[in-house]
Order: C-alpha cells, then structure tokens, then sequence
C-alpha cells in the first residue's frame, strides 16, 4: 500500500503545468508552478513545517508548546497542520487587510485569531509584527516564528522547491518569475537554481505601496514609497532577512486593480482558481515580456488558492466598489445597479439646515434633493452648507428653502453617461435617474468620475 504517515506527508512535488490563453503575447514557454496542491493550499506548508522542525532541533520549541506568529494567513494555515499533528498549540496574529475566508479556515483548524489594524507603522504596538512579538514575550513556553527574519524560510524553498522546478523542467529554466513578500520563497529558488545555472534570471514582482524595486534599484529604503494597498501576499513596508537581493535580478511593480483582474482572468481563461497574488505575478510577467524569447522557459509561481479571496477578487460587488471590474458603463442605469435597493435621501423645504448637514454626515453623502409636496424642488450641496455654518453659526436654524439651489435635472435610465456629464456643472453637481415607478435615484459628479476610471 501507499500512503502518507500524516497529512505533512503531503507537502510538495507540486505540478508544473503550461499556461496558454493569459500568457498568448510572450513569445517563451510559460509554466506556472501551482502550490495550491499542497494540503494547506499554498506554498507556505512548506517552509511552515521547515521552522517549526528546525525549532525542534534547536530546542526552541518544546513538548507541548505555543507557536505565535504575524501572518497574513497561508503561514498560519501551514503552521496550523503541523501544529495539529505534533500537538502544538498556535495562535495567529493578522492584520485587517486579509480576507475573511482566511481568518475564517484558521480558526477551522483550531488556530486563536488576533486581528490587528492594517494602517499603522511597524514599531507601532498595535500593528501586527509588535503584537506577535508582545504575545510571545508574555507567554510562557512560546516559541514566535517570525517568518520574515526566520532564515528557515529561505531553505525551505532551496531544499525542495527549487530543486522540484530543476527537476521539472530538466535543467532548461532560463527565468523565475514570482511575488515578493517575506521572501523566502524567491530567495531559497533564486539561490538554488542560480548555483545550476547562474545566467537564469529571477524576477521579483511587488506592489504600489511597498519598498522591495526602488530598495534593489538604488539601496534606499524610502519611507515615501509606503502607503496602503490592497493586493494581499506581496510587498512590504519593511525589509525582511528573507528577502536576498543578490539573487533577484530585477523588480516590477503591479497596481491593485491589474492584480485582481489578473487573477479572475487565471480562472476564466485557464481554469487556474488561484489567489491575489498569482494575478499580480501574471500581470508583471506580461510587463516583462520584451525579456524573454522564444526559445525560453518561464516558471511563474502561484501562491495560494482561489478560495481565499471568494469574498473580494472573485465577488463583483467588492471588485465594483473599488473601481475594478471591466465593464464599460454606458448609461445611467449601470451608475446606480448597486443601491437600487436604497431609498433616496432628501431634505424638506421647512427643515433646517441642521438637518440636512446631519443626515449628510449619517450617509455620508455631499448633495441633497429639496422636496416639498409638489415633489423636488430644489437641491443643497455640502460644501455650499459648510460655508454658510462656518460665516454664522446661527444660519443651523434657518429653512432649507432660504439657501436651496435649483433641483438637480431629471434623466431616465437609459440616458448616456455622456449626456448626465454634460448636465454637470460647477453650479450643478448631481443628476435624478427616474426608475419609472415613483422612485428616483441620484447620481453625483464621483459616479461619473468613478465610471471613467
């Protein structure tokens, strides 16, 4: 019979498989090597049970132990297994930007969560590295991972990934393409298949809003260079032990909004159901297509399953929310497909000024249709209220139809974005879609601007 003692048994030797549709443009063979046949679904299974044996050898990690560590969520998954099968208890710090799904399979797995916030320096003690940290100076027989300086990452991947790419392609690999994060993956494969054949070229792909490129390029880390993004996997505002640059040959940069397309296009177009992550490394590739030829073997590398992102990348609405989805919006109806269950917020001729600025703030809207019994009559607009309260306080208690302006124009649903865009003005910021059935919708000078972009 054959069969694995346990389920850790199961990590590795996952399949290279040729990509046709997505990658038509590059002239080279690109195969992608697909990660999420480990049983954690993802590559992290294996550098997770890497650290924790070698924590073992070292004796940092004892006997029924606590494992704490930062992750982003397919560490933790990693660790998780091994956890379960050696008897360790673990618990998973997290920052807010993750997905539910991924916070959801490891409490699954019997992982203590912590959320942390996303939006806060490093050394701040509530982002996600200081709490980890914290944790584990406060717990008794705890062992903290720390994934990003745990140099059992990096040969994780020279033990076993790289030579499985090696072996796989048999020796003809010309270049590596695969996301930048903690970055041991890069490193241990860059390094091992460097020492085969030291004229393959590894690339590193990152995101807007990490440090990795212009750290390479120029050897600066620029503070400038972090702000929050949303592609989940990649890119850091801190520069990890992990990450050897000396084996990267280069970095490209993906927005937020090509990553997430590119991974609903993996699926859509190769039946690949992969996560964030992997549609950012497909998007850099394209962008380094001139650097490859047709007698080259590309290896992308995807991280994680597409099960992780079921919430956000593949749910239209979160994708539309921030501008992603590629769809041409053509007519007033497509502005306003998302709230047409929300009642139409107005103020009345009588009410006070007070009013409108409060129930502004409560819906966090900027323009308000003025009706009275004969239906609108009129509009305000935020920061034509904001400018009359900051003149005199007093002006709270006046009526709305002492300050209103004219009522925002009326259009049907089918009229064109074209058209409502010619409507707007610095005088006129927002137009009334009718929806035919006594109900009415507003569309302000952002949905334009938001459908353009």
């Amino acid at each position: 019979m054959k069969y694995a003692d346990n389920i850790l048994g199961t990590i590795g030797n996952t399949p290279l498989v040729k990509l046709n549709s997505i990658t038509k443009e590059v002239d080279a063979l690109v195969l992608a090597k697909i990660e999420t046949f480990n049983p954690g679904n993802s590559v992290k299974d294996r550098m997770a049970v890497k650290m924790i044996e070698d924590a073992e050898a070292e004796g940092k990690l004892k006997p029924g132990g606590i494992i704490i560590e930062g992750t982003s969520g397919n560490t933790g998954m990693g660790l998780a297994l091994a956890a379960i099968v050696k008897g360790y208890k673990l618990i998973c710090v997290i920052n807010d930007k993750q997905s539910k799904e991924k916070i959801d399979i490891l409490k699954a797995v019997g992982a203590d969560v912590v959320v942390c916030p996303t939006n806060v320096e490093p050394s701040d003690p509530r982002s996600y590295y200081s709490v980890s940290k914290r944790l584990a100076e406060e717990t008794p027989n705890s062992w903290y991972v720390n994934q990003y300086d745990n140099l059992s990452n990096t040969l994780a991947h020279y033990e076993q990934t790289g030579p499985e790419i090696w072996e796989q392609t048999r020796g003809n690999i010309t270049h590596f393409v695969v996301g930048v994060g903690t970055g041991g993956t890069i490193s241990g494969i860059g390094k091992y298949l460097k020492e085969k054949n030291p004229a393959i070229k590894v690339w590193g792909v990152d995101t807007y809003g990490s440090v990795f490129k212009k750290y390479h390029e120029t050897g600066i880390f620029d503070e400038n260079e972090i702000y929050p993004y949303i592609t989940e996997g990649i890119g850091e505002d801190i520069l990890p032990k992990n990450v050897d640059f000396s084996v990267i040959d280069g970095f490209t940069k993906v927005t937020d909004k090509d990553a997430a397309i590119f991974t609903r296009k993996l699926a859509r177009e190769e039946g690949i159901f992969v996560g964030n992550s992997a549609g950012a490394t497909i998007k850099g590739l394209l962008q380094l297509k001139e650097h490859f030829k047709k007698n080259d073997v590309v290896v992308v590398l995807f991280h994680d399953h597409g099960s992780r992102y079921v919430g956000k990348i593949f749910n239209d609405d979160w994708m539309r929310d921030r501008g992603f989805l590629e769809e041409k919006m053509k007519y007033a109806s497509d502005l306003i497909n998302n709230r047409l269950d929300k009642p139409l917020v107005t103020v009345k001729t009588e009410e006070l000024i007070s009013h409108a600025i409060d129930r502004m703030r409560k819906h966090d809207i900027s323009q308000l249709p003025v009706t009275d019994i004969s239906g609108f009559v009129g509009s305000v607009d935020e920061s034509d209220l904001f400018k009359l309260y900051f003149e005199s306080k007093n002006i709270t208690d006046t009526s709305i139809k002492e300050v209103m302006k004219e009522p925002y124009p009326i259009v049907k649903k089918n009229t064109t974005i074209e058209t409502i865009s010619k409507l707007m003005n610095k005088d006129n910021k927002a137009v009334l879609v009718d929806l035919e059935n006594g109900n009415y919708q507003i569309i302000t000078k952002y949905d334009v601007v938001s459908s353009i972009y």
